[in-house]
């Protein structure tokens, strides 16, 4: 099909579910509202679309009903998610998209995380006195940003897998930016409370009007992205890597004093990588290898806690959460020893999953009291090679990102989980000028103090904790899940997870259900939601959670029903998200 297509942005849904009722967990904000007639639950027979934004999944939703597949839809939603989420992800970015291909039954990675340009140097994040610059500086440094990688993954995964012709892809991204769309209440909360890092750069121009933010309701119009949009439709992703926009890219972070140049575009190229996998309550569960942490430290937290039968405590039990902390203490103890671009360092991959550690990390959890000091275990002894690195201790002051996660499924089995982010919101404040699109702050990923496995090197691809997941049984995906939230994103997916398998939870209530996030004995984050008595118990063992509530994580989640032949996709109601199912056949609901 050569016409070019546009797209609606208002039309009818030829059959429209309410949502099931919602157990009292629900986060902040009402789970049952619904974004122009979309909901937070859909189902489908024929394919199903979830992202954070209800524009995105009508833009995906568009493509799978005019015959594209998964890859054709997911390839849409991030130009679309470009322009109604520009603080989340966008082509100044990167991501991981992972792919379950029906046709040969095989799952496959595209990583287009960022590298560091060929100028970087191991202590460009210290100051003249050796001491690590503050993080809010760092950010808005020009050092910050990474060579983008979400363009060459887009191409990467269309020249796989596409039918679709590019252009039919970019067409309704360019007509959102151009004709404009209402700013919802996630987008203008963070165009207000990053006021200061915008009203510095060119992106002032776009979503400030004099010296106030855009807000809720008003029309965001992008005409210099849907011009970058153009010239990407017309020209490729080399008018990006080699050509206007490039140079334009270069000379702009070297103006806000970075070391990007136009030939580290040049030399960026995603790499196509296997899943790590693991197994839990008989599911086998592929999730992202290094240079992510995300998918074995998800597995080594599965495997700690799969001996102790988790559902034999009620879902709100001291004791769930108590082990849940536990167990996120000795993984996150872990990764700030272990975990670098596989590329650069020996990641002990093996030793961190091999099932003898997991023993020793299990003895050191007591159901009496939290554990007050948690250190790295020693890995390395379960593993033929030895460290490239030592363990560098490293000032924790850095702020936990946002990205975003979105999930599709399509009518053949093609199934993609994809999180993508440009990490902080609005990456590092720097849009580049007549392009219209913001600039990732992704290099603050790297450890400050260099000597570690996650310390800055030329080329080098930051630690993520970006964890893209698709749960399988009898060899099918049942299940994907994801989400957004820096290093809080391992958890959410596990809790997720947990809640799924289990608790046997409904998977809209699994999603709503209140999550914890605690990375060391000093830092504790959890939701709304968790009775006082529990709070209470958990204080008297040792935890430190405190009275301040924070929504964790926005998990996108699809379920695979193969019995009854069809799909159920659940939006987290921590965003403004909505799931949109293709159904050819009747729809049908009762499934978990």
């Amino acid at each position: 099909m050569k016409r070019v297509w546009s797209v609606i942005l208002v039309f009818t849904l030829s059959f429209i579910f309410t949502s099931e009722p919602f157990t009292a967990a629900a986060k902040a904000g009402n789970p049952n509202k619904k974004q122009q007639g979309y909901s937070q639950v859909d189902y489908g027979t024929d394919g199903m679309v979830a992202t954070a934004h209800y524009l995105a999944t009508e833009v995906g939703a568009n493509v799978l009903k005019k015959g594209g597949n998964a890859v054709d839809a997911a390839i849409a939603i991030q130009f679309a998610l470009n322009v109604v989420e520009p603080m989340m992800s966008g082509i100044g970015g990167g991501g991981f998209m992972m792919v379950y291909d029906a046709k040969t039954k095989k799952t496959t990675i595209i990583d287009s995380r960022e590298r560091a340009p060929g100028g970087a140097k191991p202590d460009m994040f210290l100051n003249q006195n050796g001491q690590p610059i503050p993080f809010d500086q760092r950010v808005m440094s020009g050092t910050s940003v990474g060579v983008p990688g979400t363009l060459k993954g887009l191409e990467k995964a269309h020249d796989r897998w596409g039918t679709k012709p590019m252009a039919q892809l970019i067409n309704p991204s360019i007509q959102l930016a151009e004709k404009g769309f209402s700013i919802d209440s996630v987008l203008a909360k963070s165009i207000a409370d990053s006021k200061e890092k915008l009203s510095r750069t060119a992106a002032k121009k776009v979503f400030l009007r004099g010296s106030a933010p855009l807000k809720e309701g008003d029309k965001l119009v992008q005409k210099d992205l849907a011009k970058t949009f153009k010239l990407i439709r017309s020209k490729g992703s080399d008018v990006f890597y080699q050509g206007e926009i490039g140079k334009q890219l270069a000379k702009t972070v070297q103006e806000k004093g970075g070391a990007l140049k136009l030939s580290d575009l040049n030399k960026y190229s995603v790499t196509v990588d296997q899943p790590i996998w693991g197994e839990y309550k008989g599911y086998k569960i592929a999730s992202m290898p290094p240079p992510s942490s995300g998918g074995v430290f998800l597995l080594q937290m599965l495997k700690i806690l799969d001996s102790y039968q988790l559902s034999q405590y009620e879902v709100r039990s001291w004791q769930k959460y108590h082990l849940l902390a536990e167990a996120m203490h000795l993984s996150y103890a872990d990764r700030a020893a272990y975990a670098g671009d596989p590329e650069f360092v020996n990641v002990p991959l093996k030793g961190l999953l091999d099932p003898d550690y997991i023993k020793e990390r299990q003895a050191l959890i007591s159901m009496d009291q939290a554990a007050k000091t948690v250190k790295a275990g020693d890995p390395w002894k379960y593993e033929n090679e030895s460290p490239d690195y030592s363990i560098v201790p490293q000032k924790d002051d850095k702020k936990i990102g946002q990205t975003t996660h979105f999930t599709v499924a399509d009518k053949w089995g093609n199934t993609v989980s994809y999180t993508t982010t440009i990490e902080q919101v609005f990456g590092s404040g720097i849009m580049v000028p007549g392009y219209g699109f913001m600039l990732n702050n992704e290099l603050t990923d790297f450890d400050a103090v260099p000597g570690g496995a996650n310390g800055v090197e030329p080329y080098k691809r930051p630690l993520s904790s970006m964890t893209p997941t698709i749960v399988f049984e009898n060899n099918k995906p049942v299940l994907t899940v994801g989400s957004p939230g820096g290093p809080t994103i391992i958890a959410s997916v596990l809790q997720t997870i947990l809640h799924s398998l289990e608790y046997d939870m409904e998977l809209k209530a699994a999603v709503e259900e209140p999550r914890i996030y605690t990375n060391n004995p000093g830092n504790y984050q959890r939701e709304k939601g968790i009775p006082a008595e529990t709070l209470d118990k958990l204080k008297q063992l040792g935890h430190s959670f405190g009275s301040t509530e924070a929504e964790i994580g926005n998990v996108q989640s699809i379920l695979i029903d193969h019995k009854e032949g069809h799909f159920k996709g659940v939006a987290d109601s921590s965003r403004n998200g909505a799931s949109i199912g293709i159904d050819g056949k009747g729809s049908k609901k009762g499934s978990k």
